[in-house]
């Protein structure tokens, strides 16, 4: 967890550039956006992946999808659209070993975009 950079990151360790904070969760601009906007939404505990998830930790998963519509406004895509991507393991496209979804927007997203 040391390494991880995501948890680096709610450390103030390394910089973001943040879209929303709560008690819970943080949600920062991609640094590599695949989209024009591109947030990611990270729980403030380190949880590996979405099959990580124990007992008592699905608080985590609902602050994270709550941050999803104030996030959404914040960017200004809430009402035009936008995907959410939750990606797990390797086959799945997971990069960083520190769970988290993608808010992606800001165009019309294609079919495998995400």
């Amino acid at each position: 967890m040391g390494d991880c950079i995501f948890c680096r990151i709610v450390k103030g360790e390394m910089p973001s550039r943040q879209v929303f904070e709560d008690d819970r969760v943080l949600a920062f601009d991609d640094i590599n956006p695949a989209a024009p906007v591109h947030v990611v939404v990270i729980p403030k505990v380190h949880i590996p992946t979405l099959i990580d998830v124990k007992e008592g930790e699905q608080e985590y998963l609902q602050a994270m999808m709550a941050a999803v519509p104030k996030v959404a406004k914040l960017k200004g895509i809430d009402q035009r659209g936008f995907r959410v991507v939750i990606n797990c393991n390797q086959e799945g496209g997971q990069v960083i070993y520190h769970l988290h979804l993608h808010v992606l927007g800001g165009t019309r997203l294609g079919a495998k975009l995400g």
